[in-house]
């Protein structure tokens, strides 16, 4: 370890995990306050992944600081945060949404493929008299 840190780097630290600890709590206050599972989905899933990468930047400039190298491993922890919030989030919302297709709830019929569908869709564009 090294000395004290620079006081730049102390100050963009605290700020950086501050506003990681705010997207965090937005997050869950969304989870909270949301009516429906369907409206909630969305709030804690952007304020992790918001919350991890000014986090993740908070130990990057941290650790490279207090080094004499730059640190990248926290990167690594937001990168998959970010590739695996918005799978876990479809997985649940999938799950969900057929779930309430079975009850019966008031969500969208299943979408349907060309083939299944008999119906053409046509589209009338009247031109109207200037």
């Amino acid at each position: 370890m090294s000395g004290p840190l620079p006081w730049w780097a102390e100050a963009l630290t605290a700020l950086l995990v501050v506003v990681g600890a705010g997207f965090a709590a937005i997050g869950s206050f969304g989870l909270v306050r949301m009516p429906s599972f369907f409206r909630r989905i969305h709030t804690p899933t952007l304020g992790a992944t918001a919350g991890v990468w000014s986090i993740s930047l908070a130990t990057a400039v941290y650790f490279s600081a207090q080094g004499s190298h730059l640190f990248l491993h926290a990167a690594l922890i937001a990168m998959f945060v970010a590739l695996t919030a918005p799978i876990t989030t479809i997985f649940l919302t999938r799950a969900a949404l057929f779930r309430e297709r079975q009850k019966g709830g008031d969500v969208p019929p299943p979408a349907t493929t060309r083939s299944e569908d008999s119906t053409p869709i046509t589209v009338h564009l009247d031109k109207t008299p200037d």
